[in-house]
C-alpha cells in the first residue's frame, strides 16, 4: 500500500478504505491496466533519472524517479494518494505515477503518445508534428520498453530482467512442486523441457533473496490461468491463454524498492488446461 505517513490534513475513512484497496491490487489484477504498464514504467523512469528516486532537477524542481513536477505531484497526489501533502517515498511514487500513466494509456490509447504527453504535457498523436527532442526522448522510452535491460531470452521487454539475474529453471530444487506435475519437451523451451501441471490447486512454491521476482512460461490457445502469491498475498491472476502459442515470454514480474527475502507461490486457478513453469527468475 502506498505511504501515508506525514498527511497534513485527515482523509476520510471512506477515501483512505478505497486508497488501501486499490494499492493491494497489482497490473496484472486490474483490468482496467495495460498490459505493458510495468515495462513503460521502467523505460520511463530510466529515461527520466535512470531509476533514481531522489532524483531531483534544480531548475523545474521536477523530483524522483519519474521527475514529477510539483504542482503536477499535488494533483495526482490528491487524486491517487487522497493527499496533495503526500511525501514522495518510493512507494507513493511508483503508486501514483502507474495509475496517472494508465489514466494517460486509456485516453490517448498509444505508448508513444504517453512518453511525448509526459514530456511536453501535449496530447498531440502525430509524431512529425513533434520536435526532434522529443521524437528522440519518445524513442528512447519505446526502445527501452521493448528490450528491457537485456532480453533475457524470452519474447517481449522484461522490465528490470537482467542478464546477470539468477536464472531457476524448471528442476531447480528450490522450486517446492505440491500436486501433480508432468514434464513437457520442445526445442524452444530453456533446456528443451518445462514443468507443467493441468489439476486447479497444483502449486509451484520459491522463497528467494532478491530485489525482483519473474516467472517465464509458455502461452497458447489452451493455457489456463494462475494465481500469484507473493509472501502470502495474491498478486494477481495471470491469463496465460493466447490466440497463437509463444515457448517463452515473461508472465509475472514484480520489483521490490529494496533487496529482500520473499516467497512466490503459483498456483493453477483452472483444471483442465495446463499452467508451466520455464524459469524463474531472481533480481540479483
Amino acid at each position: 500500500m502506498p505511504d501515508l505517513s506525514g498527511r497534513r490534513r485527515a482523509v476520510s475513512a471512506a477515501i483512505l478504505a478505497a486508497v488501501v484497496l486499490a494499492s493491494a491490487l497489482p497490473a496484472v489484477t486490474q483490468s482496467a491496466s495495460p498490459s505493458s504498464l510495468d515495462r513503460f514504467l521502467y523505460a520511463l523512469g530510466r529515461v527520466e533519472s535512470g531509476g533514481n528516486y531522489s532524483s531531483r532537477n534544480s531548475s523545474t524542481g521536477a523530483y524522483g524517479k519519474y521527475q514529477i513536477i510539483p504542482d503536477s505531484w499535488a494533483a495526482w497526489a490528491g487524486t491517487y494518494l487522497g493527499n496533495r501533502a503526500a511525501p514522495k517515498t518510493p512507494r507513493n511514487q511508483e503508486f501514483v505515477a502507474r495509475h496517472k500513466v494508465a489514466s494517460l494509456y486509456r485516453w490517448l490509447d498509444s505508448w508513444p503518445a504517453v512518453a511525448h504527453w509526459w514530456l511536453t504535457g501535449s496530447s498531440v498523436r502525430n509524431s512529425h508534428l513533434w520536435s526532434s527532442f522529443s521524437r528522440t526522448y519518445v524513442a528512447r522510452v519505446i526502445r527501452i520498453m521493448g528490450g528491457g535491460r537485456a532480453s533475457a531470452g524470452s519474447s517481449g521487454g522484461h522490465g528490470w530482467i537482467d542478464s546477470k539475474d539468477q536464472r531457476l529453471g524448471e528442476t531447480s530444487a528450490a522450486i517446492h512442486y505440491d500436486g501433480t506435475w508432468g514434464t513437457a519437451r520442445y526445442a524452444k523451451y530453456s533446456n528443451h523441457r518445462v514443468k507443467y501441471a493441468t489439476r486447479s490447486g497444483a502449486s509451484a512454491t520459491m522463497t528467494f533473496t532478491g530485489f525482483g521476482i519473474a516467472w517465464v512460461g509458455p502461452v497458447g490457445p489452451t493455457r489456463g490461468s494462475a494465481r500469484v502469491y507473493i509472501d502470502g498475498r495474491l498478486a494477481g491472476t495471470v491469463q496465460l491463454h493466447r490466440s497463437a502459442f509463444h515457448a517463452r515470454q515473461v508472465l509475472f514480474q514484480r520489483h521490490f524498492a529494496t533487496k529482500g527475502r520473499h516467497t512466490i507461490r503459483i498456483v493453477v486457478a483452472r483444471s483442465g488446461r495446463p499452467v508451466a513453469i520455464d524459469d524463474l527468475i531472481v533480481g540479483t
